[in-house]
């Protein structure tokens, strides 16, 4: 399936998102709709609240596996919340998959304060120096090994000028938030470097459905989990620090990852809080 046809299913399913309009969606007889992690009825949650959709707006696609992924933001009642959509189509065109992860802050735990969504040029681009299909899942899935009980070691290639927005605000590089969280001010590799989040116990269920060979992109899912015993630790330049974490805790996230020159070149993330350990529906099919 060609990239057009798949943008045109994603439009399609967007402006139907949009209304809180699922009947419009060309749905498959038997497909599958998640938000959130739980699998629901294809009429159901977002479908009765939703009041729009925003201006950021970033596709991307995998036409070998026909699937096409989206990141933007949703409008409900309360708030504009951060969104990722995964559909996957069958043969005929139908929509056979729909996961949908909705950054609601108002329901979160932990929150970002002043999001913003921006469009980022890097993400859009070619890149100039591609690699295979399996080394930029394999480059992804080390993100992963290097955030799960982050010690110091890297299991990844960073390039030296690799950015990260998580939920719309930029963890790297960004002064502003490191204010409130000191580590933001230090670069991907820089962060990773220090150990600054041994309390990642595990990144668990990691999925990588979509990869975009054309545009660098590989879109990935799963669970990172916090088991809250982990008090006090020592980073690598000896200092001892808290950890933010301390009761059994998991995000269930969505990670879109820029790879060019056999490197991470930016990194675009949401997330949500969910049931400890909670599992996810499609790891069983």
């Amino acid at each position: 399936m060609h990239r057009e046809a798949l943008y045109a299913a994603l439009d399609a399913f967007l402006a139907a998102l949009g209304q809180g309009a699922s009947a419009q969606v060309n749905w498959a007889s038997d497909a599958l709709f998640s938000e959130n992690n739980v699998m629901l009825a294809t009429d159901d949650g977002v479908w009765g609240t939703v009041q729009g959709l925003g201006d950021y707006r970033l596709r991307f696609a995998d036409v070998r596996t026909r699937q096409v992924g989206y990141f933007g933001t949703l409008i409900e009642a309360i708030e504009e919340s951060a969104l990722t959509v995964r559909l996957a189509l069958n043969e005929a065109g139908e929509v056979a998959e729909a996961e949908l992860l909705i950054v609601r802050q108002s329901d979160s735990g932990i929150k970002f304060e002043n999001p913003r969504y921006w469009d980022k040029p890097i993400l859009h681009r070619e890149p100039e120096s591609p690699v295979d299909r399996a080394e930029m899942v394999r480059l992804s899935n080390g993100y992963f090994d290097t955030l799960q009980r982050n010690d110091g070691t890297i299991h990844t290639r960073f390039h030296p000028d690799c950015q990260r927005v998580e939920n719309g605000v930029q963890t790297t590089r960004n002064p502003e938030f490191a204010k409130i969280v000191p580590v933001s001010a230090l670069g991907c590799e820089e962060q990773f470097r220090m150990g600054n989040y041994r309390y990642d116990d595990e990144l668990r269920a990691r999925r990588f459905p979509l990869v975009d060979e054309e545009r660098g992109l590989v879109l990935a899912f799963g669970f990172i989990d916090h088991s809250g015993r982990i008090d006090e630790y020592q980073l690598t330049d000896g200092r001892t620090v808290k950890s933010p974490v301390r009761r059994p805790h998991s995000f269930y996230i969505s990670e879109l990852f820029k790879i060019d020159h056999g490197m991470i070149e930016q990194i675009e993330a949401n997330f949500i809080t969910v049931p400890y350990r909670m599992p996810s529906p499609w790891d069983a099919l």
